[in-house]
């Protein structure tokens, strides 16, 4: 699969406009985001490039400030170099080290995620992820069986199943991120992880103590109602990949149509993970 880059610069650098932009392209397909000092990196699969869309959804944004991309097309055989190139190891809650194939061990850290990113979005690096396992680390997992939708590099369910989760399912519609689950959940000797390719319509007809759901906010609304399906009575979800303002309430309010109650939210820079309760 080759891939688009396309490197924004915003003028002035400002951590909101970023994000703006970064979710914006995450609602059109844009699947991989790489921070930098003076903009960043957004990364889609070079078959669902759309160039009017793109430009559609960007002239929303053309007067509010002012920013300038460059497109270059990326083979598949240089993915692996641009991330390893890219990728550094990071730290989340002095507990977890998540780290790539090619990195150290730091066996100092309770918990170690290994990680080889190939295509796969979620690494841990952006705060959406960061902030859920912020948010497992507060909670309990032991015994539980969790279903982690839209797993990415399956990062949280290799989270869940080292913090004692009994079994865990995750999927992902991109069947590079479902093959790069499997990869990782191997990596990581986590066998109790069961990878499936698709999206809601492919949830097993089963119950979960938890839910893991990073996404973004529209597909969030669209599967809330099997979501509550699945989940046990007094069981939790956690919801991230949207902005405290003006999405949690509008999470929020949908998830109380489902028997869904707000908990308490975590916040970094303007995104938000949430946890809410059966």
């Amino acid at each position: 699969m080759n891939y688009y880059e396309l490197l924004f610069t915003t003028i002035p650098t400002e951590d909101y406009q970023q994000d703006l932009l970064i979710n914006a392209l995450g609602e059109i397909g844009f699947d991989t985001f790489e921070e930098l000092d003076f903009g960043f990196k957004a990364y889609i699969p070079a078959d669902d490039f759309n160039q009017p869309l793109l430009d559609e959804t960007l002239t929303a944004y053309q007067d509010m400030f002012t920013f300038t991309y460059d497109i270059t097309l990326i083979p598949q055989k240089n993915w692996n170099e641009v991330w390893e190139s890219n990728f550094e190891p990071i730290e989340i809650g002095n507990q977890i080290f998540v780290r790539a194939t090619f990195h150290q061990p730091r066996p100092e850290f309770k918990y170690e995620i290994v990680i080889d990113p190939k295509m796969a979005f979620g690494t841990g690096h952006h705060q959406t992820t960061s902030m859920m396992l912020q948010l497992m680390l507060e909670n309990d997992f032991s015994g539980k069986k969790v279903l982690d939708m839209g797993c990415g590099t399956g990062i949280l369910a290799i989270m869940a199943a080292k913090l004692g989760a009994a079994e865990i399912v995750a999927i992902d519609y991109d069947p590079v991120c479902y093959e790069s689950t499997i990869e990782n959940a191997n990596l990581n000797n986590t066998g109790n992880i069961t990878a499936l390719c698709g999206s809601k319509e492919v949830i097993p007809a089963a119950t979960f103590d938890t839910i893991l759901a990073n996404i973004n906010r529209n597909i969030l609304i669209d599967q809330m109602e099997r979501y509550s399906e699945v989940l046990k009575p007094g069981g939790e979800i956690y919801f991230s990949g949207f902005y405290e303002t003006p999405d949690l309430e509008i999470i929020t309010d949908e998830a109380r149509k489902y028997g869904l109650n707000y908990i308490s939210h975590k916040k970094d820079k303007d995104w938000v993970a949430a946890k809410f309760v059966k």
